[in-house]
């Protein structure tokens, strides 16, 4: 038959085995909310061309969106330029309302803008997003 440890033994080396079970919480990793921004309009767009696309808190109404995210895309001279919008998930509020918004910049210049929201996260989708933007007056 086994002799037991004494207690001052057991305890010590019972904590340390425990050790190694503890872990750590991580941040959690940051979401992202991915797409394409498309115009119709068949022309090819300078070298200079600058894709901007922002993810924006827009649930207060008399106030500006406040931008959570934004992506800058240069060198597009054609459609559909893909973008990625990371984004903090502990950020999110659940009865917010978030969306997507896109221009099109040339030498600085508007070009192209989207007229509509696009709503994601809590009230849409957070991958396969598609901005149609227009063009703007000259």
């Amino acid at each position: 038959m086994k002799a037991a440890l004494p207690l001052t033994l057991a305890l010590p080396l019972a904590l340390l085995s425990l050790t190694g079970c503890a872990s750590t919480i991580a941040p959690p990793a940051p979401a992202a909310v991915t797409g394409t921004v498309v115009w119709r309009e068949r022309l090819m767009l300078p070298p200079t061309t600058k894709v901007i696309v922002r993810l924006q808190d827009v649930s207060l109404a008399d106030a500006p969106a406040k931008v959570l995210a934004e992506d800058v895309i240069e060198g597009v001279r054609a459609p559909p330029a893909a973008f990625k919008l990371a984004y903090d998930p502990a950020s999110i509020v659940a009865n917010h309302r978030y969306s997507v918004s896109a221009r099109v910049e040339v030498d600085g210049q508007l070009r192209f803008i989207n007229d509509t929201h696009i709503a994601v996260i809590n009230d849409g989708p957070t991958s396969g997003v598609e901005v149609l933007i227009k063009g703007v007056g000259r």
